[in-house]
């Protein structure tokens, strides 16, 4: 029965994960969902600042703080290890839920693109990252990033055996692809109001710094990262380089 009801918690989790990353979709794309980011404003402009801070203040210590290994150990120590992951999961659920439903709009537009074939080619870039995000979490393993294969085994009685570290497909070309993909489908809109651009300014600054964090643990876990750090950008392709040494080759 214990087996069972891991299994049953990580399964709802990966579900309620579903719902809240299509609602996002709408949320930051603008349609389908009551609220958004660039919704006409309810509040003055000064509230509206603190609310939406505190909000993305929130997921981001939420997201950093519990991705850490010291808290992963911590969290273990009176949580079965086979649900970890997947309480991270609904904690970052709960996170977004929040913001959904306090996020502030605030006006002020900044761009604002009408023509048709500019808007298309912005909501094409926008699509585009969040094919990009999905796509890499399969690449690197989709059920174990969000906790069902851990519940998995457990429910067959098997022990859990971390990653491999892998390089496949655009982890060839950006240690980060799975970042790259968040920026498209934050800064890619035709229509960038003042809480838009707080909100994608403010996840860019803290995907920078999650990168850090991330990669100091990935060094301390995998002992081929720090080669593969050196020799591959963080989320900038190296395009010129790529065509030089296909010139070498050629020539």
């Amino acid at each position: 029965m214990k087996r069972l009801a891991v299994f049953t918690y990580g399964v709802a989790v990966y579900a309620m994960f579903l719902g809240v990353f299509l609602y996002a979709v709408g949320f930051i794309g603008n349609f389908l969902v009551p609220r958004t980011l660039d919704s006409a404003p309810q509040v003055p402009l000064w509230q509206a600042f603190l609310v939406n801070v505190v909000l993305l203040g929130v997921f981001g210590l939420q997201h950093s703080v519990m991705a850490r290994p010291a808290f992963k150990r911590w969290l273990t120590g009176w949580l079965s290890p086979a649900i970890e992951r997947s309480t991270y999961v609904l904690f970052t659920n709960l996170a977004l839920i929040l913001m959904f439903w306090g996020w502030q709009p605030m006006g002020g537009m900044i761009w604002d693109v009408q023509d048709p074939a500019g808007r298309a080619v912005l909501y094409g870039l926008f699509a585009f990252g969040w094919v990009v995000v999905l796509v890499t979490t399969f690449l690197i393993n989709h059920f174990d990033l969000f906790g069902l294969r851990q519940v998995w085994l457990y429910l067959l009685g098997r022990d859990y055996t971390p990653l491999r570290f892998v390089t496949p497909g655009p982890y060839r070309l950006v240690r980060h692809p799975l970042y790259v993909g968040w920026l498209f489908a934050f800064w890619a809109t035709p229509t960038m109001t003042a809480a838009h651009l707080l909100f994608a300014f403010v996840t860019t600054v803290y995907i920078l710094v999650a990168i850090q964090l991330e990669e100091r643990d990935l060094l301390d876990s995998h002992p081929d990262y720090a080669a593969y750090r050196a020799s591959v950008p963080m989320l900038l392709p190296r395009l010129r380089g790529k065509a030089m040494r296909r010139e070498a080759a050629n020539g």
